[in-house]
């Protein structure tokens, strides 16, 4: 059976107790940390979260993977170098502003540092964006939430069309780079993953799933995992 990997994201934590959060996910059975940062640019509702000083701060909570995925316009050798110090062990970008050249500079300066390279697609940005660099990156990260269906805090819908982005974006990875992950983000709960799970991701990104539920994020974290689990027996992944 396929062990599709937990991510737990931390855009809905609170940040005071940050490293007790993650170290109650990493021994609830997270397989990866998922550091979200934000410029003033865009996700104009976190300006400025995140960054190399969370990584370091919550690197000696976890021997987990952690991954930076930030929101940003721009990323020089400076950021990469700081949170490849800290412990980071992928950077994830957006490849909406990330085509061209400057792009192959990234990249090399992640392989330079020891680090793994993503790209997200962010909401509405079509597959075409990574049809070029699909061949060299560790991760396409597709955004798969949309603009209904929300209570406009924690918890968001998918848009129509997202199954056909996962089912499209497997296709790709499979015929051009087999060792690329396929992660999801972005409204995943533990009643609405069936349908993108049938589309055989490789991680799925969690954050108010986990550190939101009711009952903790250690029973988040196990609901998740079962309803994950279940899911991959379902459609013999």
């Amino acid at each position: 059976m396929k062990h599709i990997k937990m991510a737990a994201g931390l855009a809905h934590v609170d940040y005071g107790h940050i490293a007790d959060l993650v170290a109650e996910a990493d021994v609830a059975g997270v397989d990866y940390i998922h550091s979200d940062a934000a410029d003033m640019h865009d996700l104009k509702n976190m300006q400025l979260m995140g960054g190399h000083q969370i990584i370091e701060g919550i690197r000696p909570y976890t021997k987990k993977d952690i991954e930076c995925h930030i929101y940003t316009r721009d990323c020089d050798r400076l950021f990469i170098e700081k949170i490849a110090a800290a412990g980071c062990n992928m950077l994830i970008l957006p490849a909406e502003h990330f085509l061209g050249a400057p792009l192959a500079y990234i990249i090399n300066y992640c392989r330079e540092f020891g680090m793994k390279i993503g790209l997200t697609l962010g909401c509405y940005t079509p597959l075409c964006f990574v049809d070029e660099a699909i061949y060299d990156i560790d991760r396409l990260q597709l955004v798969v939430h949309g603009v209904d269906d929300t209570d406009g805090k924690d918890n968001w819908g998918w848009r129509r069309s997202a199954v056909d982005l996962i089912r499209r974006s497997r296709e790709m990875i499979d015929a051009k780079n087999p060792k690329c992950e396929l992660a999801i983000d972005g409204g995943l709960r533990v009643d609405n993953m069936d349908a993108a799970i049938a589309c055989n991701p490789d991680v799925i990104v969690l954050s108010s799933a986990i550190f939101k539920d009711r009952e903790g994020i250690t029973a988040g974290v196990k609901k998740c995992r079962k309803a994950i689990d279940e899911a991959v027996m379902k459609y013999q992944l």
